[in-house]
C-alpha cells in the first residue's frame, strides 16, 4: 500500500481479481510541493484572476460563455473519442441530426449548464454529480448504463473488447466506491488545508479513480474541476476549461494519474494540473479578448437604425449565440417574417460579417466566420 491507496482482492477461484481502493483525502504524510510547482501555482492563480477580471468586463459574457461551453464540450467528448467537429456543434439541425457524436456534445453542454444554475441551490454534492450525468447520458450512447446512478457493478478501463482480468486499471468495488464517494464529498466541502487550485486538482484525480459510473466518468471528472472553481469563488462564469490542454497531452495526463496510483506520488500529477490550469487560463482570455474586439469591430459597422426596433442588431446578437444559422429558423427565433429575417441576413452578408455556406436556393445557410475562425483554434 501506499498513500494512495492499495490493491483488494475480489471474489476467489477462477474468478478473483484485483481492484484499487483509494485512500481517502487529503494525502498522508502531506504534500510536499517544490519551489517550481509553488511558483507555477502562484502564476496560475494570478491567470484564473485576469481570466475572472477579464470575462466580466467583456460587454456579452453570456453569450461568450454559450459559445465557450460549447467549445469545452467539444474538446472533453473528443477526448473520449467522439468523432465532431465545432460545426457540426453550431448545424442549425443539431437538434434532430442523427449522428450519435452531435448528441454526445449537445449533451455535454446541457448537463454543463444545469450544473451551473443547480449550484444556485444545491451544494457541489454527490446528488448534483447524478444528476448532472443523467442529463449528460440522455438519448445518447451508455444511455442503458444507469444515467444518473452510481454503478451496482464492477467497471474497469483497458482496450476495446478487454476483459475484466487484461483492464489496465480496475476502479473500486461497489462496496469501495460508495464509500470514496462519501468521502469524496465530504472533502469537497469540509476540507481547507492547500490552495484550492492543489485541493482541485487532488479532487479530480480522485474521481478519476474512483470512477462511480459505468460511463461517462471523464467527462463528469474535467466538468467537477470547473464547478469546484466556481464553488471555491476562483470564477464567477465558466471561462476556464483544460480540456484542450488534457487533450493536447492526453498520454501524459493519464500516465500522471496512473502514476499516482502506482506510487503515491501526488506530487508529480499537482504540478502538471497546474500546467494544464495556468496555460488553459491564458488561452482563454486571448479568446475573451479577441472575442470582445470582434464584437466592438462589427458593433461599429453596422448601420444605424431609425427604427424602435432595429433588426439588424438583433439578428446580430442572435449571431453571437448561434454562429451558424438558417433563414427559416432566424425568423422564427427572432419573432420576425421571413422577408424581414432574410433582408436582415443580406445587409450583414453585405457588411462581410456573415458568408453563405450552401449554393441552394431553398435552405440556405450562413456563417459568422470570423466568430468561428476565433472558436475554432486549435480544435
Amino acid at each position: 500500500m501506499n498513500r494512495a491507496g492499495e490493491h483488494v482482492i475480489n471474489m476467489t477461484g477462477e474468478t478473483a481479481y484485483r481492484s484499487f481502493r483509494p485512500a481517502v483525502l487529503p494525502p498522508v504524510p502531506p504534500l510536499e510541493l517544490n519551489a517550481d510547482t509553488v511558483e507555477l501555482l502562484i502564476k496560475a492563480n494570478r491567470a484564473l484572476a485576469a481570466l475572472d477580471t477579464a470575462a466580466g468586463d467583456i460587454p456579452s459574457t453570456d453569450l461568450f460563455v454559450s459559445m465557450y461551453v460549447r467549445k469545452e464540450a467539444l474538446m472533453t467528448s473528443q477526448i473520449e473519442g467522439t468523432q465532431c467537429t465545432l460545426e457540426d456543434i453550431f448545424d442549425p439541425d443539431a437538434d434532430v441530426n442523427a449522428n450519435l457524436d452531435v448528441g454526445d456534445v449537445v449533451n455535454y453542454v446541457n448537463a454543463a449548464l444545469y450544473a451551473i444554475r443547480r449550484m444556485q441551490t444545491l451544494p457541489l454534492c454527490n446528488r448534483l454529480l447524478r444528476e448532472t450525468h443523467e442529463r449528460l447520458m440522455l438519448g445518447v450512447r451508455g444511455q442503458e448504463k444507469n444515467p444518473g446512478e452510481f454503478r451496482q457493478s464492477q467497471n474497469w478501463i483497458g482496450a476495446a473488447g478487454c476483459g475484466l482480468k487484461d483492464a489496465r486499471y480496475v476502479p473500486p468495488n461497489v462496496e469501495d466506491m460508495t464509500a470514496g464517494m462519501s468521502a469524496l464529498e465530504k472533502y469537497i466541502n469540509e476540507d481547507q488545508r492547500y490552495d484550492p487550485l492543489v485541493r482541485t486538482a487532488l479532487i479530480h484525480y480522485q474521481f478519476e479513480t474512483i470512477h462511480p459510473f459505468l460511463d461517462g466518468n471523464g467527462r463528469i471528472g474535467r466538468l467537477l474541476i470547473l464547478l469546484y472553481l466556481m464553488e471555491q469563488k476562483l470564477l464567477a462564469k465558466p471561462v476556464l476549461y483544460v480540456s484542450l490542454f488534457l487533450k493536447k497531452n492526453q498520454i501524459e495526463y493519464y500516465d500522471r494519474i496512473s502514476e499516482v496510483r502506482r506510487t503515491g506520488n501526488f506530487e508529480q500529477w499537482v504540478h502538471f494540473f497546474l500546467e494544464a490550469v495556468y496555460a488553459s487560463a491564458a488561452d482563454a482570455l486571448e479568446t475573451v479578448r479577441e472575442l470582445s474586439e470582434l464584437h466592438d469591430r462589427s458593433i461599429a459597422i453596422l448601420p444605424r437604425s431609425k427604427r424602435t426596433v432595429d433588426h439588424v442588431r438583433r439578428l446580430f446578437d442572435y449571431l453571437e449565440q448561434h454562429p451558424i444559422i438558417d433563414m427559416k429558423r432566424t425568423a422564427m427565433a427572432l419573432n420576425v417574417s421571413y422577408n424581414t429575417a432574410s433582408a436582415a441576413v443580406r445587409k450583414l452578408t453585405d457588411l462581410g460579417i456573415l458568408h453563405e455556406t450552401t449554393n441552394s436556393k431553398r435552405n440556405r445557410v450562413f456563417a459568422y466566420w470570423a466568430y468561428l475562425g476565433i472558436l475554432r483554434k486549435d480544435t
